[in-house]
């Protein structure tokens, strides 16, 4: 282990049951990525297990697969959840997580290849894809990939205590109506085995839903939009509810999506992501 990194008993241990944070919607707005950090209840094991199920789930599990850059995209990709990196000068519609990601491993006392050190929330070093991919075997891409590799774990924290901080946003966003009725199907899953790891998956796979600027002709296809759609009142079959929720949200993404970005190529892969939450 890492002699910078914390020890096994100091490190903390995702998730709870997510009650205390209904208050967050009443009580004032919530900030899209609040000071993450995770004092949980699951065990290394498991946070580890759903880090290495996200990892295959993005990176095929490999090694080389925690740093991409795809194409027709403007930014890289990096980690085990594919975490966005945008170069200087360079924004889009979707949220930026790499250097929040950074500061959360760094908080954890991991240490920080020499690429990362410096600023907080510095921009991506390589401004192309066609750079990122000239510079697969220099020595900064060996010792960022190093570093990922090293940081499953803590990678896995990361996406939990991004979980932990969806619920009041989802709730501030969606229409007071549906409020009760979003934090029911959460809890739902959350009693499942699969569940939990479902919620990991899917909020670091497709947002939170709550991003204006995350939206095709007006519709989202975050997590919110995913439990909006589901209405079962019992624990079983939220995982199976889910999962058919989940895959009508991102084939109307896939519609809705504008035609120069061709998204249908990226859709049988996403349903596969989304039928292995129950085993399909």
């Amino acid at each position: 282990m890492d002699k910078c990194r914390p020890s096994r008993k100091q490190r903390c241990r995702p998730l709870k049951r997510f009650g205390f944070l209904v208050a967050a919607v009443v009580t004032g707005p919530v900030a899209l990525w609040p000071d993450l950090s995770c004092g949980t209840t699951l065990s290394h094991g498991d946070v580890l297990r759903i880090g290495k199920k996200v990892w295959q789930n993005e990176c095929n599990g490999t090694i080389s697969g925690l740093t991409a850059w795809n194409e027709g995209e403007d930014f890289a990709s990096l980690g085990i959840g594919h975490f966005i990196w945008y170069p200087k000068g360079r924004r889009g519609p979707f949220e930026e997580s790499f250097p929040k990601l950074v500061s959360f491993i760094s908080k954890r006392g991991a240490k920080l290849p020499a690429l990362l050190l410096g600023r907080a929330e510095q921009p991506c070093p390589w401004n192309s894809r066609a750079e990122f991919l000239q510079a697969q075997h220099s020595v900064e891409m060996n010792q960022l990939r190093q570093f990922l590799a090293d940081t499953i774990d803590l990678q896995a924290e990361f996406l939990i205590a991004r979980l932990e901080a969806a619920l009041p946003k989802m709730l501030a966003e969606a229409v007071p109506a549906d409020r009760a009725n979003v934090q029911q199907q959460f809890e739902r899953m959350l009693g499942t085995p699969q569940g939990s790891y479902a919620l990991v998956d899917y909020v670091n796979f497709k947002g939170e839903g709550v991003l204006h600027t995350e939206r095709y002709q007006g519709q989202g296809w975050g997590l919110l939009q995913v439990l909006e759609s589901m209405h079962g009142n019992s624990d079983a079959g939220a995982v199976d509810e889910f999962v058919r929720a989940a895959r009508a949200v991102l084939i109307r993404r896939v519609h809705n999506s504008p035609p120069r970005r061709h998204e249908s190529r990226w859709l049988p892969g996403w349903l596969r992501r989304v039928n292995s939450y129950s085993g399909g």
